[in-house]
């Protein structure tokens, strides 16, 4: 590919606004999306609260992070082919209709006292197993919404949305157990699963008058092993593809580990501060990703997207490096804008790129294989971050990861293909 630069006809929320005019069925999925992700940005905060005030340990919520998603990692191979095979919709209706399930039965078992880590680890597992599924069909479902004629405004508005959501999430989150209880928080989250499943039950009625974007499932009746190896044909054909995949499997556990594990104890342990204040510098990573989507958004097209999202990703590890030496709590906030700006200039043009270069019959099968490789080693990583955490102190741990992700990256850019990507 050879993109020229050139900026967009128009002011740049208005290519923004372009989907929400021109398909009926984008608005829905994007409704979908944002409101249930509105909910599940008040649980992340809700979540390491929780772990922390019943054992302080960060090697607990580490073996929490790994058995959520131990499940969304073993379920990858057989979701992308089933993805492939079965209503994407429908999925997604499933999914969401599990999860409404699970955080109404965490709200009841919060408000009357009665949870504990079984119960806690337990409903992480099946949450776990239903965010692989829907994620998987959630993307797949969107590389066939987004045609080529809305693609780029289509994917930067819904990065906009949802993370502008999560600029209210957090926040929200840290009021809910200051104000009220955690068991508030997790019914909100049930809640806001309820309007998404009625969001794509609307979004499945459209599909059913429109064929064209319905259609996902294949004729043939290959057996299960030749469809799943086909993900690996359409990678290979792209160093792009592949190259990243293999790199983010050991990026993730750098970064994702540090934010999911250490950054929660890092405010609430280790500098003491309200869950207030941690839910403001989670929303300044929303704030990043929201200015980095934008960024991206405004522009028809890009020139040297490679070194572009691989930029933003070392810039991402660089913020979480210098999250251990600042204790002052604006400069806290404006290194996770800067780890949030980052990682979405990564991911929005990942996105793109998926969508760019994967066939729409095979796209299921191709994001399994991107997740699997992204996320197989996540549960082992969550784990090494908490257990190293607690033996030689959380801020050596945050540095040692952090510049660990920044020397994959640079390593990735020495190969002139990811370089050259355009």
């Amino acid at each position: 590919m050879d993109l020229e630069t050139s900026t967009v006809p128009g002011s740049g929320w208005r290519n923004f606004i372009t989907p929400i005019k021109q398909s009926r069925t984008f608005t829905l999925l994007w409704l979908g999306q944002w409101i249930a992700v509105l909910g599940s940005s008040v649980t992340t905060v809700i979540l390491p609260i929780v772990v922390y005030s019943i054992t302080g340990s960060t090697t607990i919520m580490g073996l929490a992070m790994a058995i959520y998603m131990l499940p969304n990692i073993l379920v990858l191979p057989f979701s992308g082919w089933i993805v492939d095979r079965v209503n994407r919709v429908r999925l997604i209706m499933f999914t969401n209709g599990i999860r409404f399930l699970l955080m109404l039965g965490a709200c009841l078992t919060m408000l009357s006292g009665g949870m504990n880590l079984s119960i806690l680890f337990a409903g992480l597992a099946v949450y776990g197993l239903m965010d692989g599924i829907f994620n998987l069909a959630y993307s797949a479902l969107r590389a066939q919404v987004f045609t080529p004629d809305i693609r780029n405004a289509a994917n930067a508005l819904s990065q906009i949305s949802v993370q502008a959501v999560r600029l209210l999430g957090p926040p929200l989150g840290g009021i809910i157990v200051s104000v009220t209880s955690a068991g508030v928080g997790f019914g909100l989250d049930s809640l806001t699963y309820l309007i998404s499943f009625l969001c794509f039950w609307l979004l499945a009625s459209v599909l059913a008058r429109t064929p064209a974007l319905s259609r996902n499932t294949e004729s043939g009746k290959e057996s299960f092993i030749s469809e799943f190896m086909e993900g690996f044909n359409v990678l290979k054909k792209e160093p792009w593809l592949w190259v990243t995949i293999l790199a983010f499997c050991f990026i993730n556990i750098c970064y994702t580990g540090v934010i999911s594990v250490l950054v929660p104890w890092l405010f609430k342990v280790h500098h003491g501060y309200s869950p207030v204040i941690y839910g403001l510098a989670m929303t300044g990573t929303g704030a990043g990703a929201i200015i980095g989507a934008f960024v991206y958004g405004a522009r028809r097209t890009w020139k040297h997207r490679g070194l572009i999202a691989y930029g933003g990703a070392f810039a991402s590890g660089l913020a979480l490096f210098l999250l251990s030496f600042i204790n002052w709590m604006p400069g806290l906030v404006l290194v996770m804008f800067l780890e949030g700006f980052g990682i979405m200039m990564f991911a929005i043009i990942w996105e793109t790129s998926l969508q760019e270069l994967v066939p729409p019959e095979a796209f299921g099968r191709v994001a399994s294989l991107d997740m699997l490789g992204s996320f197989a080693l996540l549960p082992a990583g969550y784990l090494a971050v908490g257990a190293l955490a607690d033996q030689i102190g959380g801020l050596w741990t945050i540095q040692l990861f952090s510049l660990t992700g920044m020397a994959i990256v640079a390593g990735v850019l020495c190969i002139p293909s990811i370089r050259r990507f355009q």
